[in-house]
């Protein structure tokens, strides 16, 4: 069972606003205990999904947060955008995919940086990615 200690709830409306949310999740990292390597995977995927979000879904609302499964400590960011959907998650999914004529990681890139990913999305709702980077993961 995940546990949650601290949360915090930013806006992202530009891009101003993605190197205040690194910020954040990388003090994130460093309370968890996170080596330099995994806070950096953590940062980069946040990024990734960050710019996503700006790009795909117009902005949205990032959470992060301290989380514990008992054993060890960690952080999860959720994603949260009122875009147009992800009209193919399993053609999103595969390495190689853009619609956006991007060199970026792409989700399935993400996915690997990170111990557990999820995505939800409904076409005309929006999209949710939620990840989480433990300590030693």
């Amino acid at each position: 069972m995940i546990t949650t200690a601290n949360r915090e709830e930013v806006a992202i409306i530009r891009e101003q606003d993605v190197v205040p949310l690194r910020n954040r999740v990388k003090d994130y990292g460093v309370k968890a205990g996170m080596s330099i390597l995994n806070q950096t995977k953590l940062i980069t995927a946040t990024s990734e999904l960050v710019r996503n979000l700006l790009k795909y879904g117009g902005g949205g609302k990032v959470i992060v947060e301290e989380v514990s499964n008992g054993r060890e400590k960690g952080v999860r960011v959720t994603f949260t955008d009122n875009g147009p959907g992800i009209a193919d998650i399993d053609l999103a999914m595969k390495d190689g995919y853009s619609t956006g004529k991007s060199l970026g990681l792409g989700l399935p890139g993400t996915k690997r940086l990170v111990n557990e990913f999820d995505i939800k999305t409904e076409m005309g709702v929006g999209t949710t990615v939620t990840i989480i980077k433990w300590k030693n993961g």
